[in-house]
């Protein structure tokens, strides 16, 4: 019988376990050693790789080396993308989150990673998942706002949102299914409205496909909500690659599509009509010149056609954006460039990287726009005739002969079109329609420009790499005509350093301006004819200056001051740097600042900004030697900001803090803190303080525009819960002067930063705002004061602003009535502000007394 009291014998398998442990905790004690003194000597990948060994063999000092184990994998990651090793950086990364699979700092890092590389479906998902992991981490949150203006163009909800173009779509393949169109491919199916359409309408077979991975997820989960993921199949492939009878068995008789864009073609609806018609249409009825026994024999597609009109006109807003306005700027004589153009031409000689036209909605410029001409026919094309398509692009240029009607500047070609969806169905685009589409624009880059009553503009219609182009030739006037393209300079964009210097010796043999020209984006034309921020920056500047060389008399004996040092990280073309130099050479009224006391650094890379910069310089008489380009004298492009010399401190740095768009620009406070620790006593930040300015508004264009609004316009399908997933809440890129709302308070102080003094800022604030008209808060609007120093300040809301303003939209609106009072509560987590509003009960018409709250905490 056993013996009860024996005790377990030491076998040699337990003394081995216990060699093994002890093994194991001295090899995990080595890894952990070695890897800080790697992180110790900047040795990131092998300290990598001792934390991955440490861990593995000791999960249970994940928790413990968590912190260590970020840093090393940020750092590494950093060091091989800036090596070009990307597979090693995924691999690493997915090392990572084996080990720390529900980490939401390492799922968002490796989103961030994916989306600069140009995978935003993949990017999207990871900051999704960091986001379901932790709801209220601002950075994933941040991101997955960004990446989603990707992945579903704001144009999604307004498109969803536009009932009388889902209605007219309804209408058209309704009665095409009736006439026999039994089987439908939807091309672009986007959330698969109108392949839904076609089989409410009874079509026995229906197909549809979609490019976007994101969108057809998208599709999937609306089909499945509505009850129709069997009796629709979509396919997640371009039709271009669709064949017949691997992705649909047959072919069919309508093809439903809207891969059109402002501009008609732009989305290339021509190639892929024409694959259509030959791989997986039915042929059209008469191709024979027989008719076919059955509607359900022949294809035909929906839309049917369109015609294209346009009307040449005057408009400020676009003239600033496409072409240089000013003649001078911050003290700056701007001809020594010659002419300056935006990357959007039509001219025959135009370079690759040009577009030929943008968009606009043209109901909503600022300062409108007078039409200089009757509107006109571009073109006619039929969608169901396959020799027209095919001969488009083929076709001999059309020249249009345009009447002047108006007298004014000649700003550029606004376009627009109707659709016809059949005989009985239409949908325009056009400027006075209550509708969701823009305009195209044709900007007129050439600067003979001005017509009168009587002249004629000579148009030429093309379709040249299926875009519609349409370039003004010429200006005919009393019988004489004066090209527009043969006014043109050769424009410098690719190479132009082989002919700066040809183009320094015209500047010194003549007086005449050169006839070169350069391409800027339209966003940097716009801010150099900015011309209040160029001179009150200038103003300040020289404030600076002459209290510098003040300070610096008065503390050096000898005559030999050091240089002031002056950087310009802004994005982007800038010519603050220069205006600083240039301050320099000109003594001005006060004779306090001498020749030679500014070094001025700029940080623009593009060859042909430097070219630009130089010859600016040159024309103004500023010394080439006291221009120099900030990031030939920095190894490491990503640590722009660091001292001019060993020794030397910088005595203004100027930071771009606001993005064109309207949002403060990301990383703008780290960047904020590095150049406060880089500047001298006395030196400067400029921007000095920004002000966050809003107002309360009403506006169902921002509802529309941010997310579908129920199942209404929707035709009754179930999409909105699907798509507005992907909802943003602050939307970009405003011109609150044209946008139609309803201001429904004052303008009220919301935030205020102070770049040289972080002490006194804040993450969070509640302000109270008095209710002046009564309605419905949908959202708070919201603009900048930039405050150069004390004195010089400018508005992101003027006139003549570069920027756009932007608008936080409630999640749900406010019903506020007028003497009422609301209370926001405003964050701003790093470059990201948020906005929740609720009313103040109990605060009445009478609370005179009231004003904003102070700020709530403080955050050094």
């Amino acid at each position: 019988m056993p013996n009860a009291t024996t005790r377990p014998k030491r076998t040699r398998r337990h003394r081995r376990a216990q060699r093994e442990d002890a093994v194991r905790n001295e090899l995990v004690s080595r890894s952990l050693e070695s890897a800080q003194q790697c992180l110790f000597s900047q040795d990131y990948g092998t300290a990598f790789v001792h934390y991955l060994l440490a861990l593995n063999l000791a999960p249970a000092l994940k928790d413990f080396a968590n912190e260590s184990f970020r840093f090393t994998l940020f750092k590494w990651a950093d060091e091989l993308d800036s090596l070009g090793r990307i597979q090693d950086l995924f691999n690493c990364y997915e090392q990572a989150m084996e080990l720390f699979p529900v980490d939401e700092v390492i799922v968002n890092s490796m989103g961030e990673h994916l989306f600069r590389m140009g995978f935003r479906d993949e990017a999207a998902g990871h900051f999704y998942k960091a986001l379901k992991l932790r709801p209220d981490f601002p950075e994933a949150k941040e991101n997955f706002y960004r990446v989603a203006n990707w992945l579903v163009e704001r144009w999604h909800f307004l498109m969803l949102n536009d009932h009388g173009r889902n209605h007219k779509y309804q209408l058209a393949v309704k009665k095409a299914v009736e006439e026999g169109c039994s089987s439908v491919l939807d091309i672009g199916t986007g959330t698969g409205i109108l392949g839904m359409c076609a089989k409410m309408a009874g079509a026995a077979e229906v197909y549809a496909c979609e490019l976007s991975k994101t969108m057809y997820e998208l599709a999937c989960e609306v089909l499945s909500a509505n009850g129709m993921a069997d009796s629709i199949k979509i396919v997640h492939l371009k039709s271009l690659d669709m064949k017949i009878p691997k992705d649909i068995p047959n072919r069919v008789s309508l093809v439903v599509t809207e891969t059109v864009d402002a501009g008609l073609f732009g989305e290339g609806i021509i190639e892929t009509l024409i694959h259509a018609w030959k791989h997986l249409l039915l042929p059209p009825p008469n191709m024979h010149q027989q008719p076919l026994s059955s509607p359900s024999q022949t294809g035909r597609v929906i839309p049917a056609g369109a015609t294209v009109f346009g009307v040449a006109v005057q408009c400020r807003e676009i003239r600033r954006h496409h072409r240089l306005c000013a003649s001078s700027v911050g003290g700056l004589d701007l001809s020594a460039v010659g002419q300056i153009f935006s990357p959007v031409s039509c001219l025959a000689d135009a370079e690759d990287s040009t577009e030929p036209y943008t968009t606009e909605r043209l109901s909503r410029l600022r300062g409108g726009y007078i039409q200089l001409t009757q509107p006109f026919t571009a073109l006619d094309i039929d969608f169901n005739n396959v020799q027209e398509l095919e001969g488009l692009c083929s076709r001999e240029v059309v020249q249009l002969r345009l009447c002047v009607t108006q007298e004014g500047v000649l700003d550029a070609l606004a376009v627009w079109f109707q659709l016809h969806l059949d005989q009985d169905n239409h949908l325009s685009t056009g400027p006075q329609e209550d509708t969701c589409w823009e305009q195209a624009i044709y900007p007129i880059q050439s600067p003979f420009n001005t017509v009168k009553c009587g002249d004629e503009i000579l148009v030429e219609v093309s379709c040249k790499d299926s875009y519609l182009r349409l370039c003004c030739a010429a200006i005919i006037r009393d019988g004489h005509t004066f090209r527009m393209d043969s006014v043109t300079p050769k424009i410098l964009a690719a190479n132009p350093e082989a002919e700066l210097c040809s183009a320094l010796a015209g500047l010194q043999t003549s007086q005449q301006k050169p006839s070169c020209a350069f391409m800027l984006e339209s966003t940097e034309i716009a801010l150099l004819n900015n011309t209040a921020y160029h001179n009150s920056f200038q103003r300040a500047m020289s404030k600076l200056l002459v209290s510098l060389k003040s300070t610096r008399r008065s503390q050096q004996s000898d005559t030999e001051l050091d240089p002031i040092y002056v950087l310009d990280v802004s994005e982007g073309f800038s010519v603050l740097s220069l205006i600083a130099a240039q301050l320099g050479f000109d003594s001005g009224e006060d004779k306090q600042i001498g020749p030679g006391t500014v070094q001025a650094y700029s940080s623009v890379e593009k060859e042909h900004h430097q070219t630009m910069l130089r010859l600016l310089a040159k024309g103004n008489g500023v010394l080439e030697s006291t221009l120099e380009f900030w990031l030939s004298h920095v190894e490491d492009d990503s640590a722009v900001l660091q001292r001019p010399a060993t020794e030397k401190l910088w005595s203004a740095i100027i930071l771009d803090c606001i993005e064109t768009c309207g949002l403060i620009r990301q990383k703008m406070l780290e960047k904020a803190t590095l150049a406060r620790c880089l500047l001298e006593d006395g030196g400067q930040i400029f921007p000095e303080r920004i002000v966050i300015h809003g107002m309360l508004v009403e506006s169902d264009t921002l509802l529309r525009e941010s997310a579908v609004q129920g199942t209404e316009p929707t035709l009754g399908f179930n999409i909105a819960p699907f798509i507005n997933q992907f909802t943003v809440p602050v939307h970009v890129f405003l011109d609150l002067s044209t946008l139609e709302c309803t201001h429904l308070s004052e303008a009220v102080e919301l935030f205020a930063l102070d770049l040289m003094n972080s002490t006194v800022n804040y993450t969070d604030r509640e302000v109270k705002v008095r209710v002046k008209t009564s309605g419905k808060v949908t959202a708070v609007a919201f603009w900048y004061q930039i405050h150069l120093d004390s004195e010089q300040s400018v508005s992101t809301f003027s006139e003549d602003s570069h920027w756009k303003q932007a608008a936080v939209v409630l999640q749900q609106p406010l019903t506020v009535s007028r003497g009422e009072w609301v209370k926001l509560s405003i964050q701003l987590h790093k470059s990201s502000i948020s906005i929740t509003a609720v009313k103040e009960e109990g605060l009445g018409a009478d609370d005179d007394d009231i004003r904003e709250a102070e700020p709530m905490t403080s955050d050094s």
